[in-house]
């Protein structure tokens, strides 16, 4: 879950722009990751010396790991290392940016270092995520909104940044949350959590990101907005909520309903509570998460 917070810290760092990290994030799944931004993140070479070695290929017909060897940046051994490595799917977006212009190597090795040390990221083996390190990155995300990290909440967010990512696609950025007391209304389905915590949760995107959204949660190609996508979006609604409520019982000892879910039919939301709305974007479009919290928490 790495590049999807990364993004996420490049828009609260004011370093790209929404649009410019919706056209990487587009652009990013047909990347190739370069050798030499593998031996920034590595700490084998600085960005001024891949850049010297990009301009050396430019007049000489060199592969980019055999110029660093032989201008001294890098041993063959460095070489053979990064070609094997697991690298972390952030650095694609970070390279991608690089490509298109948003910023440059230096920039990026810069934003490696301030990512690692601000999530207090260690180990570079990406390969194998740690708890302890998504768990930083979760109460950093919150840190950045006026949401209460507290158990519940937490426990709600990294659970649903897990659905998306195991149902719909890990090609996302969640942007900041946001207080919210009205909303206007794409295509919304809503479901209320009440017991011990009581809360209701609205999922809501335009149509031609509905079909995007559906396609991909029932690995089936839709073309056009129906009862099928509609009952897409209920679905992964509820299954969500549902997962939530068997966690919250089994860590917490919460008991918690579920109502079944609704399509919203007003085309304009105001909330009675405490209501925060959490854009997510996806390389298909954006989708919206509103949350109304009815006892201070979810």
């Amino acid at each position: 879950m790495y590049a999807q917070f990364f993004g996420t810290f490049l828009l609260s760092h004011n370093v790209v722009t929404k649009d410019q990290l919706l056209s990487a994030l587009g652009k990013k799944s047909s990347q190739h990751m370069k050798l030499g931004t593998l031996a920034i993140m590595k700490g084998y070479m600085t960005a001024n010396e891949v850049d010297n070695v990009i301009i050396s290929q430019t007049h000489n017909d060199c592969r980019f790991g055999d110029l660093a060897v032989r201008e001294g940046y890098l041993t063959q051994e460095q070489v053979d290392e990064l070609v094997k490595t697991q690298y972390p799917d952030f650095l694609l977006l970070g390279q991608t940016l690089v490509e298109e212009g948003y910023i440059n190597n230096a920039q990026l090795e810069t934003l490696i270092t301030d990512y690692e040390s601000e999530n207090e990221i260690t180990d570079l083996d990406y390969s194998n995520e740690k708890q302890d390190d998504l768990d930083r990155i979760l109460a950093n995300f919150f840190h950045t909104t006026d949401v209460a990290a507290d158990e519940y909440n937490a426990s709600y967010m990294r659970l649903l940044f897990n659905d998306l990512t195991r149902f719909i696609g890990n090609d996302f950025t969640p942007l900041c949350f946001n207080p919210c007391k009205e909303y206007p209304v794409n295509y919304c389905v809503s479901q209320t959590i009440h017991g011990d915590l009581s809360a209701k949760v609205y999922l809501d995107m335009p149509e031609t990101t509905c079909i995007s959204f559906a396609s991909r949660y029932v690995n089936e190609e839709f073309t056009e907005f129906d009862e099928y996508v509609q009952a897409s979006l209920e679905d992964f609604l509820n299954l969500h909520n549902g997962l939530f409520n068997v966690n919250m019982s089994n860590e917490q000892g919460l008991e918690l309903q579920l109502d079944v879910p609704n399509v919203v039919t007003d085309e304009l939301i105001t909330f009675e509570h405490e209501a925060y709305l959490l854009p997510v974007v996806y390389s298909f479009g954006t989708i919206h998460f509103i949350f109304e919290l009815i006892h201070n928490e979810l």
